[in-house]
């Protein structure tokens, strides 16, 4: 009883988040039958439960995630490590790799890659993103780098170096800046900084 209850509770969290980010989403039912990010999110979820059980769940798993591909359009390997309240906007064209880690309250648009920079087996090669940040449309994020709390990356933006907490990222290859001020609100971030536009 107590899974069901978790697993309720964490379903109304991915929808509020989802209601909280989505300005089109007119009502918790319309974004949980209508959302394709959502749907991979929740696919996810049950996918990286089956990899975490161990080798001979791992093949259900790639096959779920698979499955949630061909219907929604964003892929997830179901041994990425992602947090609360994640939200990925319209859904279609996201990547994120086996080794990738993301934090709490993060937010994706579409086209979103967060992939590898090497062909190694067996080492992290994807990203880690901190909590609260978000990531423009087009973007790609690649290699075993860190992206820091807080920071925002611009739509179609390439980045392959760290990015420390806090700073706004956009261009190819992307250049890190800070807001002019501490108080900067991420909104008048984004006419400081009109490649962040999303």
């Amino acid at each position: 009883m107590s899974v069901l209850r978790q697993v309720r509770s964490a379903v109304r969290e991915d929808l509020d988040a989802a209601m909280r980010r989505d300005p089109a989403a007119e009502s918790r039912a319309d974004v949980a039958f209508n959302s394709p990010g959502l749907h991979a999110i929740w696919s996810y979820r049950l996918a990286h439960r089956l990899w975490d059980k161990g080798p001979q769940w791992r093949p259900a798993a790639r096959l779920l995630s698979t499955l949630t591909r061909a219907v929604t359009g964003v892929e997830i390997h179901p041994g990425a490590r992602i947090g609360r309240r994640f939200f990925i906007d319209h859904g279609m064209g996201v990547v994120i790799g086996a080794t990738a880690v993301v934090g709490d309250d993060v937010m994706l648009y579409h086209g979103v890659t967060l992939g590898g920079r090497s062909l190694q087996r067996g080492v992290k090669r994807h990203p880690t993103l901190g909590d609260r940040v978000t990531v423009g449309a087009g973007a790609r994020v690649l290699g075993d780098l860190d992206i820091g709390d807080d920071v925002q990356i611009g739509a179609n933006s390439v980045v392959v170096k760290d990015v420390p907490a806090g700073a706004v990222a956009t261009g190819i290859p992307a250049v890190v800046r800070f807001p002019q001020t501490p108080q900067e609100d991420p909104y008048d971030a984004l006419f400081a900084e009109p490649a962040i536009f999303i």
